[in-house]
């Protein structure tokens, strides 16, 4: 009888111990899940498709039909072999796949477009590293049939003018299925897909071939438009598309003297507002910007490249969103646009990722408070209110 309660009393501690240890793993889990998964649902559950004018008066099968509902983001520079640590990818591609399967998940967009600059090295790329790439990106960003998924050329994927190569560009070409000058039209709205790494306008053979396509495509959506410089007669044998004005899609934005006019809590931070962009490497030259603006007349450009937010207006009437960078690496609030689009009207909502700053507080948070457990478990810290009550014991004492 004696020997049975020696044991049990010998095992208790450990029951004790046991108890807490698992105590310590739930604690823990909770954290990472709520960090690493659950987190992106409960930021992006938060964001809402924006109206377009006339929507409030169609019903949810009107509405359903005639709104295009897609999703624009840009800039993941999935990381290469060259400069990539292993940690580094790990951590952003994570977090870019766990954004973008939630975004898919709950907002359900029928088009996605990736505004350049997929890869970070896809100018360096070997064609080991290239497939390597290729294979993370489809695993990040795999989506649903019913969801398109359309990727516009960037100056990382393919170099700046001076690396770009027909090698380099066909690559891309063939993964993507994308051309310089290619139009998607959905919903009878034209979209315009522009390689703005080829409006160099020095000639090259990239150059002539992507400028050449834009304007046979300007001469298409111009006649379907009935524009008063398109003759009846100059268009008699074109095809016809949607009478919808076009929005263009490009990596590039056009030209700006730089983002000192652009305001919002994803713009540039204050020291770099004000330094001056350069032509073809920051932005379009003055003469692209004005070929595009003339050639197709859109009714919103969306960019990226500069990997923080800004609007502009050009010539006073057509507006250009930049689109900033999707991933942590770039950004502590990454974003992504959600737009409303018909063939008349259009409306846009920026939808926030969650703030890096805000996880790493949550992180060092459950740190220290899992500190203050297990010194407080061994002993070696002393719980508040165990404190008190010993020193009014000893006050007593005296």
């Amino acid at each position: 009888m004696l020997s049975s309660s020696l044991t049990t009393a010998k095992n208790l501690p450990l029951k004790r111990r046991l108890c807490f240890l698992l105590k310590l793993v739930c604690f823990v889990s909770s954290v990472l899940i709520f960090c690493e998964f659950l987190i992106y649902y409960v930021v992006i559950f938060q964001c809402r498709w924006p109206d377009v004018k006339g929507g409030a008066h169609m019903s949810d099968k009107e509405t359903s039909a005639s709104v295009l509902k897609a999703i624009i983001l840009a800039d993941t520079h999935l990381l290469g072999e060259i400069k990539g640590h292993w940690l580094d990818k790990l951590r952003r591609e994570w977090q870019m796949e766990r954004s973008f399967q939630t975004a898919l998940w709950l907002l359900q967009p029928d088009i996605v477009f990736i505004l350049g600059d997929v890869f970070d090295e896809g100018k360096w790329s070997s064609p080991q590293a290239w497939a390597d790439d290729v294979r993370r990106f489809r695993k990040m960003f795999k989506h649903p049939v019913s969801t398109e998924l359309v990727v516009i050329v960037g100056n990382h994927d393919i170099g700046f003018h001076y690396e770009m190569t027909t090698y380099k560009v066909n690559r891309f070409e063939k993964v993507f299925n994308f051309t310089s000058g290619k139009l998607i039209t959905r919903k009878g709205i034209n979209f315009v897909l522009v390689n703005s790494v080829a409006m160099e306008g020095d000639g090259c053979a990239v150059c002539r071939t992507s400028e050449a396509k834009l304007v046979a495509l300007s001469h298409k959506l111009n006649c379907s438009q009935q524009k008063p410089n398109h003759s009846n007669k100059r268009c008699s044998d074109v095809e016809k598309l949607p009478a919808s004005e076009p929005i263009l899609l490009q990596h590039y934005p056009l030209y700006r003297k730089s983002d000192a006019e652009c305001t919002g809590e994803d713009s540039a931070p204050p020291g770099e507002k004000n330094i001056p962009f350069k032509e073809k490497y920051d932005v379009l030259s003055q003469e692209a910007s004005q070929k595009l603006l003339w050639w197709f007349q859109p009714r919103l450009i969306l960019s990226g490249h500069t990997h923080s937010a800004c609007e502009v207006l050009h010539a006073g009437k057509v507006p250009e969103i930049s689109v900033p960078s999707f991933s942590w690496r770039n950004r502590n609030n990454p974003s992504f646009i959600m737009g409303s689009i018909t063939p008349t009207d259009f409306s846009l909502q920026k939808c926030f990722l969650p703030f890096e700053s805000r996880v790493f507080t949550i992180y060092c948070a459950a740190g220290a408070l899992l500190v203050i457990l297990v010194l407080a478990h061994v002993q070696l810290l002393t719980p508040p209110f165990y404190f008190a009550q010993r020193l009014i014991s000893k006050h007593k004492a005296v």
